[in-house]
């Protein structure tokens, strides 16, 4: 499904009901609305996993523009300011009050763009993977530490501006920094089942773009609704001193910081038990 957002057609998921019978009336139940990593990916990553949360939540599924099966818009617009506002307008659109946002690695980022350009819209926040800004000799020591020499050459490289100039980037990280990305392995066909939007991938990542300059500490601040940190602690795409830096701007009083033992990015992929108890607690506050 695609509905029009800030002059784009955003396309979007859902599964469960916003309303189920409960006696003589209709009970209304909270949104779970999921924005996935990337930038220049889509929403599969997180099926058929999250799908588990429909028992309590309508749980939605968004493509950012530029992303999955959306509309790309102009590229000068695809900036997490404008991310961020993609939210909110989707979320206007659609009529859902107080949704559960969670953002995951790149979706993260959105999250926070989008709770601290619009902080009375979500009731609660979910930052899973995810840094509040760039710190990449975090990354490049990380991925030395699984994979050598040719991993942090390969991490350097990515981030290190080349990606939009040489393609080979792209075949060096995925051959030397990916396989490291989770504990577990991985279902092959996952990567198979996702739209790579290579352009908007590599606007973001190229030497002086947004990825090198965001900054939410600051803003973070200003954050209103309950906040769960959540990151695994063998992660190197988001090593945990991102997660630890992000819960230290948040209020101390709406920050909860959960830490999967022996998962990588995205730790549902990797410790689903554990990750599923903790969303559920969260979910039910």
């Amino acid at each position: 499904m695609r509905v029009m957002v800030n002059g784009v057609r955003l396309y979007f998921d859902v599964d469960g009901a916003a309303q189920v019978p409960e006696g003589p009336t209709m009970r209304g139940r909270p949104t779970l609305l999921l924005l996935h990593g990337g930038p220049g990916s889509d929403h599969s990553g997180f099926k058929p996993w999250f799908s588990r949360f429909a028992d309590i939540a309508q749980v939605i599924y968004l493509d950012h523009r530029g992303n999955g099966r959306s509309d790309d818009g102009s590229a000068e617009e695809q900036t997490l300011a404008q991310w961020g506002d993609d939210v909110a307008g989707f979320c206007e659109a659609l009529e859902i009050e107080r949704p559960v946002v969670l953002g995951l690695s790149f979706g993260g980022f959105v999250a926070q763009s989008f709770a601290t350009r619009h902080p009375a819209m979500p009731g609660k926040l979910i930052l899973m993977s995810t840094a509040c800004r760039s710190v990449f000799e975090r990354k490049y020591e990380a991925f030395e530490a699984l994979g050598g020499a040719d991993a942090r050459r390969a991490a350097e490289r990515f981030w290190g501006g080349d990606l939009e100039t040489d393609p080979s980037v792209l075949d060096a990280w995925d051959r030397h920094c990916r396989p490291y990305y989770n504990t577990t392995a991985q279902d092959p066909e996952a990567r198979h089942r996702a739209i790579r939007r290579e352009a908007t991938e590599a606007r973001f990542f190229r030497r002086g773009g947004e990825r090198w300059r965001m900054d939410f500490r600051d803003a973070l601040g200003g954050i209103r609704c309950p906040t769960l940190v959540l990151a695994g602690d063998r992660d190197p795409v988001t090593p945990l001193a991102d997660s630890r830096e992000i819960a230290a701007h948040l209020p101390a009083d709406l920050t909860r910081v959960e830490i999967v033992p022996n998962a990588g990015h995205g730790p549902y992929r990797d410790q689903p038990v554990i990750t599923e108890r903790l969303l559920r607690a969260f979910l039910a506050e």
